[in-house]
């Protein structure tokens, strides 16, 4: 695999929404990685982080019908003898289309999990991370079902979208507060005639100012959202929904995507997966808005897509997919209404990132991708909070391979034999003390 980078401020090109959300929905064309990386190591540890994260929590599919979703635990510290091994696993007994976790692993040690496509969800007992265990699962929540994204609340409670209601998808969904059991504590409806093809898909709680915003977009790709949904989070009452403004190109507003907070935890920023940002105002008063601020190049959703974002102190990184090149963006939003690009990682394959997750207390990312070259493996790259720089960590790598990243292309797990699986939700553990049995 050859890096390619690209310090620069113009814009980079990036791959598609219906097109992830399908080939996540559908079987899928099998690919591997066969490049070499171009031997550069990665960046040194700032001295101001404290002990990196031992292990990465990784969420994944099984590519057989006979098999199961699974989590897989990899060792993550870079001074174990077992670095980049998958060290445990544990199966959940269905195979329903393994999609996303929590964002960031929270600080208690039990991570909701969830198998999109069977409309199934379960809840996984990290507490000791070399012997995962099963802690629950669950469905539907009253009249919601096929929950799709989780975010912990500041009481340990967590916040859900259920993307419809009913069976099919003919109902939108709404939010559904949790308890830390996975057990129905509140729900409220998504349904509002000012987008009638709104589905619940993300939400981000915004406890400073007792708010949470949520996205619209369909993961079946047969309606198309294209607004934002405000809630009073102390009650999950919906206050607002507002279509999104349409952009100079006519599409910029097209399935929204993910909301992100930036450092003083209220002003908050909204992909779309059509590649558009947008700066959201006055999300406490009875008016908000949205002001786009930035486009990324996009044609179709044959081939483009710009998936999950994260931030970072003044930096915002997104994963962009595109016909003629995907990468990893590094953008500063030092001024919000004016993000800047000032780094893009790219690889000479077309690799479709799709999710990210940020070290809670260090400088990596993790990074798994919604199909292409890279459609079986996890990759780790560091970001310098200084410069917004962007680098390949290719000393995270199988033992004896000389391409970077875990491969999940194989047939032997910790949790017993089974084919291949693709991974997706992923997120690095909290920086605790590793198991005396494992220390190198």
């Amino acid at each position: 695999m050859l890096l390619k980078q690209d310090s620069e401020s113009e814009t980079s090109v990036f791959p598609s929404l219906a097109t992830l959300r399908a080939l996540a929905l559908a079987s899928l064309f099998s690919a591997s990685l066969s490049c070499a990386p171009d031997g550069s190591q990665a960046p040194g540890r700032p001295a101001e982080f404290p002990a990196p994260s031992p292990f990465l929590y990784v969420w994944a599919g099984a590519e057989n019908e006979e098999d199961s979703d699974f989590l897989a635990v990899i060792d993550a510290d870079p001074g174990s003898r077992r670095y980049a091994e998958i060290v445990a696993s544990v199966a959940v007994g269905l195979r329903g289309m393994a999609h996303h976790s929590e964002h960031v692993m929270p600080e208690a040690d039990t991570l909701f999990v969830n198998s999109f496509g069977a409309g199934a969800s379960f809840l996984i007992d990290l507490s000791d991370p070399l012997d995962p265990k099963l802690a629950g699962s669950f469905r539907e929540m009253g009249e919601y079902t096929h929950p799709h994204t989780f975010e912990r609340l500041p009481g340990g409670n967590v916040l859900a979208a259920f993307q419809t209601k009913g069976e099919g998808n003919q109902l939108a969904g709404g939010l559904v507060e949790l308890d830390p059991g996975g057990r129905l504590v509140r729900a409220s409806d998504a349904a509002d005639p000012v987008d009638p093809e709104l589905r619940a898909y993300s939400v981000t709680p915004i406890p400073t100012i007792d708010r949470a915003v949520s996205t619209t977009s369909d993961m079946w790709a047969q309606a198309q959202g294209t607004s934002f949904q405000v809630w009073r989070l102390s009650d999950l009452t919906l206050l607002k929904t507002i279509r999104l403004p349409r952009g100079p190109l006519g599409y910029e507003q097209r399935d929204p995507a993910e909301v992100r907070l930036l450092p003083d935890s209220t002003t908050a920023i909204l992909t779309t997966f059509s590649c558009a940002m947008y700066l959201l105002h006055d999300l406490e008063s009875d008016e908000p808005w949205a002001e786009l601020i930035h486009v990324m190049p996009w044609q179709t959703y044959d081939t483009d897509e710009c998936g999950i974002p994260l931030t970072r102190g003044r930096f915002w990184v997104q994963t962009y997919a595109h016909s003629d090149g995907s990468a990893l963006v590094a953008l500063d939003i030092s001024d919000p209404s004016n993000p800047v690009v000032v780094d893009r990682l790219t690889l000479e394959q077309p690799w479709w990132p799709h999710w990210i997750s940020l070290e809670p207390e260090g400088d990596r990312i993790v990074l798994t991708s919604g199909a292409g070259a890279t459609q079986y493996r996890v990759l780790v790259v560091r970001l310098d909070f200084q410069t917004g720089r962007l680098q390949l960590d290719t000393t995270f790598r199988d033992r004896g391979s000389d391409e970077p990243g875990v491969s999940f292309d194989r047939t032997s797990w910790p949790h017993g034999e089974a084919g291949p699986a693709r991974p997706h939700g992923a997120v690095f553990s909290r920086p605790k003390q590793r198991h005396a049995e494992d220390k190198p």
